[in-house]
């Protein structure tokens, strides 16, 4: 997890849903990269954030954009992406920043609202999906939400220590601490900080059903605007990945929404 040494402002709350104590670093002060082509949107948001008193640098193409991640890698608190950028497209841009962090919550901005385009997005790793025109009171709450989810750190109540895992069951291990999942012992690979919690909250209350409005709640923090294609992209991506190496164990419950159950999952490693 990344350190924040120069703008931290770290509080201490009570998770219920996952019986820790939690140190929270609320965001004050972020740091962030807004890549937008669009000078009237960013000078829009630029008044927003200027009220938050955020340090925010603006790019105006991809090809830009990737210059200024490149160059502080590991001291963004989030990126603002357009998808339709010049230069260098914003799926392109979002795929390079996914291979140099997979941890920076990145939020695409698009004039495109089809479900191809926004599992797309979150195909090439995207935390979160605004469709423009938007409202910034919106899109600073989700900055802030995406943000805040990305900077928990879970401690045991009695020694201060991360648990080695916070989900076990007979085929199934996940550690919120090295933030990996187990199928049978087999790492469920590449998983995006997004589905990493969508795999947690799903599995930490297994074979309890949630519906999308609640895993919106849990899993992105804040009460969405609602779109629940964003739950049915990440739930595609994960299962996609975790079929790499098990069974499936995210049921859909239809009409209602989906599960967590391992209870058919044989208890040896897929070949």
């Amino acid at each position: 997890m990344k350190s924040f040494k120069k703008h931290r402002c770290i509080i201490e709350i009570k998770d219920l849903w996952n019986k820790k104590v939690l140190m929270v670093d609320i965001g004050k002060n972020m740091k962030l990269l807004m890549i937008e082509d669009n000078t009237s949107v960013s000078e829009m948001m630029g008044m927003f954030y200027k009220k938050e008193k955020w340090d925010v640098t603006n790019a105006y193409d991809g090809e830009e954009g990737l210059k200024l991640f490149n160059e502080n890698a590991q001291t963004w608190d989030a990126v603002i992406l357009d998808l339709n950028l010049p230069k260098v497209d914003g799926m392109q841009v979002a795929m390079k920043i996914r291979e140099v962090s997979a941890e920076v919550p990145l939020i695409m901005l698009t004039a495109r609202d089809s479900d191809s385009d926004q599992v797309l997005g979150f195909d090439v790793g995207a935390d979160d999906y605004v469709t423009k025109p938007f409202s910034p009171i919106t899109l600073i709450a989700r900055i802030k939400a995406i943000h805040r989810r990305a900077m928990m750190q879970p401690v045991s109540h009695e020694e201060g220590v991360i648990d080695d895992f916070d989900v076990q069951t007979r085929t199934f291990k996940l550690n919120s601490r090295t933030r990996e999942a187990y199928l049978n012992d087999v790492l469920i690979p590449d998983l995006t900080p997004k589905e990493f919690d969508l795999l947690r909250v799903l599995s930490k209350k297994q074979r309890q059903v949630f519906s999308r409005d609640q895993l919106l709640q849990l899993v992105w923090d804040y009460e969405y605007f609602g779109d629940e294609r964003t739950v049915d992209a990440h739930v595609k991506k994960l299962r996609q990945k975790i079929e790499k190496v098990g069974p499936q164990v995210i049921q859909t419950v239809w009409g209602v929404g989906y599960k967590f159950d391992d209870s058919n999952v044989p208890e040896t490693p897929m070949k």
